[in-house]
């Protein structure tokens, strides 16, 4: 893609540049906001000490340099940005608007790594604008990106100091000698590594990208503030020279022997791989990848099976905490884009019942019949959910007919009407659009998480490099391994003490009946006794091996454990259950096997596990009326089962339970002996 640099003339905005270059991308342009007076200005969102320095760094890389003034106000201060006139935001949005009637460019580069606020504004200009924000620092470790920067030789000075164990003597000094000194600060007073508190700026007088370097003739301390403990002061340069780099070399010349990684070097660790296979999987791992690039279609799983064209009516209940749940949204049009508009509709008038909107959307799964019908279902969704802090989501291909292009299940949440006295709940919504090294962009009508409460939705995750937003090498283990691996960095960014263990429950996709073993074990050896269902779809996004879709609870070291079965003949009913201490959230897995993979499966099968499932999910809380039960019923089409007997058995549903349920039919379960899983919730 063709960029255009933000720069500020710090040591963050430069290597976000080199990474730029080492993803693969081309630089075309800088673009700079100078500050209204040439003086420091107290911006949230620009860097304007050494603004003197910003034309030479255009002339060192031999680049074209875009200029705006700011006055610096920041009008919208809040987690989410509203467009405001006059508002600093708007100076960035004119800038890159005059850009592009000039010039041809793709893309954005900005040097965030950790200033949501920042991150946010950014976000929002280049979304309206069309333009693809890449923030390649974000998130990074900062102790490992400022080492990066070294050895990578950004040569950067600190022209700004404002920090408890930073001192004005600190001015002028190369990012290389204070290195140890800062390390030490952050070990001693919890100092940001890279000064993302404020606690000090740079300027970068050379890199691998100038053809010069800059050379400080004359310059001067300014002291804003002589306080004792923290003094707060800059370095304002009077005479800059650029000094032409011998040998001259071009950019290949000068970036050759850096240890600067591209996208998929950041999926690596130390350069080592971590999704090498072992010589225990290359067996199992050769014939499973074999499978993994077969056609799309059931010769993969060697299962014969037939689509399936059940119709099924939404469902929503809801709780007294203000959660909503409607399974069962349907679209019956064989158009893929009036199957959708059928669905919303649906969808509109369900919320419309308990006063919720399509804003109070937390998660959606999507099971759709055919990948390839993507962009046209997609549609419609992008106009529904055209607004900041989307829910999160979930897209698999399941064997549906093609009368039923689609089938949706929802969760919303509302503050209930009641608890107007009580404290208000915050909807916590993390919806990063920028690409970078962290983890997948969500550049479009979807969050990575949504928290209300203790909860924690995921959006679904395969194994995408999120440098490059493509699938990464090596087959499933690799992408089981990167997916763990996304939503483990999605849980820290909500609460820095999250991560996999936090997960009460999740699905399993894959695509193939040879990936559900690798997925297992890779799982069970991260995680503390989540429940997790294996499920045989027939697609995934961009043609995945396998995709995670969990959800998580704060609280999740608390909650208890159990298994349990019987038996109906020569079929078990086996439960996996877990519960919290209060017993007021409670998460279920129940199989139904037989080891004759042929056996016919009757009604009084389903009744038994259904009964058992909702029992089980109900126990001690029987007269509970105010929770709701959700379900998830996924069942194996290559089995010799009459779908019907799902809709027998929910029209003569007469217990007193909120129950929503969505019914997925699926290639194949955990192994061939498992016919049908019910995965469910209570919540309160």
């Amino acid at each position: 893609m063709k960029v255009v640099a933000l720069i500020s003339g710090g040591k963050d905005s430069t290597f976000n540049m080199m990474q730029c270059i080492a993803a693969g991308h081309q630089i075309v342009a800088l673009a700079n906001l100078v500050p209204h007076n040439k003086t420091e200005l107290d911006s949230f969102m620009y860097q304007s000490v050494g603004h003197e320095a910003i034309d030479f760094i255009a002339a060192a890389m031999d680049l074209p340099l875009y200029k705006r003034d700011t006055f610096g106000i920041s009008n919208e201060r809040g987690k989410i940005y509203k467009p405001s006139d006059n508002d600093e935001v708007e100076d960035l949005y004119l800038l890159l608007e005059q850009i592009l009637k000039e010039i041809e460019i793709d893309a954005v580069s900005v040097g965030a790594i950790l200033s949501d606020y920042q991150r946010v504004r950014v976000e929002n200009v280049c979304i309206r604008l069309g333009l693809i924000p890449l923030a390649y620092l974000w998130q990074q470790n900062q102790k490992e990106l400022l080492d990066e920067m070294i050895k990578c030789e950004v040569d950067a000075i600190l022209i700004k100091v404002a920090a408890l164990g930073l001192e004005t003597k600190h001015l002028g000094r190369s990012l290389s000698l204070m290195q140890p000194h800062l390390l030490a600060m952050h070990e001693k007073y919890g100092l940001n590594i890279c000064g993302e508190g404020g606690e000090y700026e740079t300027l970068t007088l050379d890199c691998p990208l100038f053809k010069s370097r800059i050379v400080i003739k004359e310059s001067k301390v300014v002291v804003h503030s002589n306080d004792p403990i923290a003094p707060v002061g800059y370095l304002v340069f009077e005479k800059l020279e650029l000094e032409l780099k011998l040998p001259a070399l071009d950019l290949q010349g000068r970036l050759e022997g850096l240890p600067l990684k591209d996208s998929d070097g950041y999926v690596t660790n130390q350069g080592q791989g971590p999704f090498d296979i072992t010589e225990d999987d290359i067996d199992f791992l050769t014939v499973a990848d074999d499978l993994q690039t077969s056609s799309g279609d059931a010769s993969i799983n060697s299962i014969t099976y037939f689509p399936e064209n059940i119709i099924q009516k939404a469902l929503s209940v809801r709780s007294r905490n203000g959660w909503l749940w409607i399974g069962g949204i349907q679209g019956t049009s064989s158009d893929a884009y009036e199957a959708m508009n059928e669905a919303m509709s649906i969808l509109k008038s369900e919320l419309s019942l308990h006063n919720h909107s399509v804003k109070d959307i937390c998660s959606v799964t999507m099971f759709v019949n055919d990948m390839s019908r993507y962009a046209a279902l997609n549609e419609l969704y992008v106009e529904t959910f055209d607004f900041v802090n989307p829910p999160t989501r979930a897209c698999v291909q399941v064997p549906f007919s093609q009368d039923c292009p689609l089938r949706m299940e929802v969760v919303s949440w509302k503050q209930p009407a009641d608890s107007a006295g009580d404290e208000p709940i915050e909807r916590q919504t993390m919806h990063v659009q920028s690409r970078s090294h962290w983890a997948p962009a969500n550049i479009g009508p979807y969050s990575q998480t949504v928290r209300v409460r203790n909860f924690i939705q995921l959006a679904g995750q395969i194994g995408l490099v999120p440098g490059s937003m493509e699938l990464v090498k090596g087959g499933i283990k690799a992408e089981c391994r990167l997916g763990l691996r996304h939503l483990e960095r999605l849980l820290k960014a909500v609460d820095s003490n999250f991560n996999l263990s936090n997960v009460v429950q999740g699905i399993c996709y894959v695509s193939n009946v040879a990936f559900v073993e690798p997925a297992r074990k890779l799982w069970e050896e991260k995680t503390n006794n989540a429940i997790v269902e294996y499920v045989v779809v027939t697609g995934l996004p961009k043609s995945a091996a396998v995709e995670w879709h969990v959800w998580a609870h704060k609280y999740n070291n608390q909650f208890d454990y159990e298994e349990r079965g019987k038996c109906i003949e020569k079929y078990t009913i086996s439960i996996y259950r877990r519960w919290n201490h209060e017993n007021n959230v409670s998460a279920i897995l129940c199989r139904i096997g037989h080891p004759e993979e042929d056996s016919p499966f009757n009604s009084e099968v389903f009744k038994e596990a259904m009964d058992y499932t909702i029992q089980k999910l109900r126990q001690d809380h029987e007269h509970d009326t105010t929770s709701v039960i959700n379900l998830n019923i996924f069942y194996s089409v290559s089995k010799n089962m009459d779908s019907t007997l799902f809709s027998e058995y929910f029209e003569n549903f007469t217990k007193d339970i909120q129950l929503s349920y969505t019914l997925v039919p699926v290639i194949s379960l955990r192994n061939r002996q498992t016919f049908l899983s019910i995965c469910g919730v209570r919540i309160p």
